[in-house]
């Protein structure tokens, strides 16, 4: 375990949007490092349920790590503020370690720990094409990504896609008036980003936005998925992973060709997936 001091936090969507934070946090600590795609765990102190000390929830970086001095490292996590509606009494309760996070100030201290997992790697071979497809806080891991290609390997020649669902243009992260962070990144050759927006979006999180882009690109997907050279990330909810398998079984042909490809690139390690929830 360690602390981690927050340093900044500011709010990446509209007010009258779900709140979702940036949130960077500063660690002291010689042994701490970080790959991208990794999570920390955020320990919430105080007396829980079932007697436990603490609420333990995992988080995955958002950026990139960058040449700090020897003993600290700044993290940055992307953080919406959750509530859940118990299933007994119909009330709503508030996310222990999203509002935690999202009520949190400059100056205080967070006891984090890990980092954990390797759920996303970015290939050596700057030849390597990257499809990420995300919604929601699964973008998270993407912003880390891009930063890391563009920033650090100025020599990547493969092709970097983003397809991203929200419900509404207020909702899209590091993608809107509030935080425009892939704006740095538009005037890369290499480099293109695909927005989708709900056509319902009062649908209550069931209409993303993503299926449709996916559907109106899904051929040129297709051909690159069949690339030896191409690695496939997804992140966010479960819905994501529906969309897309349903947009590419229709490109593949059939369901079964689609499994097949999958399956042999995780094989290969090419495919990968970090479904919250």
């Amino acid at each position: 375990l360690c602390e981690g001091k927050v340093e900044e936090t500011h709010g990446i969507t509209p007010e009258n949007a779900a709140e979702v934070r940036n949130i960077q946090l500063t660690v002291s600590n010689p042994r701490f490092r970080y790959r991208e795609g990794q999570n920390i765990g955020v320990l919430v102190p105080g007396p829980k349920e079932l007697g436990r000390e603490a609420h333990f929830r995992l988080y995955t970086i958002a950026n990139a790590p960058s040449a700090e001095s020897a003993d600290k490292l700044d993290l940055e996590l992307c953080v919406r503020r959750c509530f859940y509606i118990d299933e007994v009494n119909g009330e709503e309760y508030p996310g222990v370690a999203s509002n935690y996070l999202c009520n949190a100030r400059p100056g205080d201290s967070i006891t984090i720990a890990g980092p954990y997992g390797d759920a996303f790697a970015i290939p050596d071979d700057n030849e390597a094409n990257l499809l990420m497809i995300g919604t929601g806080t699964g973008i998270a891991p993407f912003r880390a990504f891009i930063q890391h290609v563009y920033d650090k390997r100025p020599d990547w020649r493969g092709q970097v896609r983003l397809f991203y669902g929200a419900r509404t243009g207020m909702e899209k992260l590091y993608q809107n008036d509030q935080r425009n962070d892939f704006a740095n990144y538009y005037d890369e050759k290499t480099f293109r980003a695909f927005e989708g927006l709900s056509l319902r979006p009062w649908a209550l999180g069931e209409d993303t936005g993503l299926g449709k882009v996916l559907e109106e690109n899904a051929q040129a997907i297709w051909e690159l998925i069949q690339e030896p050279k191409t690695h496939v990330y997804v992140a966010g909810l479960p819905k994501t992973l529906d969309e897309l398998y349903k947009a590419m079984a229709e490109a593949a042909g059939s369901k079964a060709r689609l499994r097949w490809t999958r399956e042999e690139m995780v094989q290969q390690k090419r495919w990968w997936e970090l479904i919250y929830g």
